[in-house]
């Protein structure tokens, strides 16, 4: 099973990448019992750093679907990221978990079947501010 990691290894959003990166390995780890296994498949993850720049995020998904032949994929910190990727995923009818980005578009206006969310977007995030004030 691939798993492309597509996240900001480095750039501006470096220090939400190294977090994603860690949890993704963690949950992972501790998912498979320590196996990085899944019905009797190895886990691989390819690390790519879209270094928080679009047109490098979308290249890479695209490599990683069509070259490595990632199953799914997870990122990217960025939202100008995310949503240069989202079309990618639908072109290739693969899954893309958005992880940590944040622009309500990834799953409002922008949104395709192939794209997943499992955090907050920023009106969630207003909301919350809203209500704790």
């Amino acid at each position: 099973i691939r798993i492309a990691h597509v996240y900001s290894k480095t750039g501006p959003l470096e220090a939400y990448g190294k977090q994603t990166q860690t949890g993704l390995m963690m949950g992972l780890d501790y998912a498979t019992g320590g196996t990085m296994t899944v019905a009797g498949k190895k886990i691989v993850v390819i690390e790519k750093d879209d270094q928080g720049k679009p047109d490098v995020g979308k290249s890479l998904l695209a490599a990683a679907y069509g070259d490595d032949k990632a199953d799914i994929a997870v990122g990217p910190s960025s939202s100008g990221v995310a949503l240069a990727m989202l079309p990618v995923a639908e072109e290739y009818k693969k899954i893309l978990l958005v992880e940590p980005a944040v622009a309500d578009s990834i799953t409002g206006d922008k949104w395709n079947k192939y794209i997943f969310r499992t955090g907050r977007n920023s009106s969630q995030d207003a909301i919350g501010n809203a209500v704790a004030s």
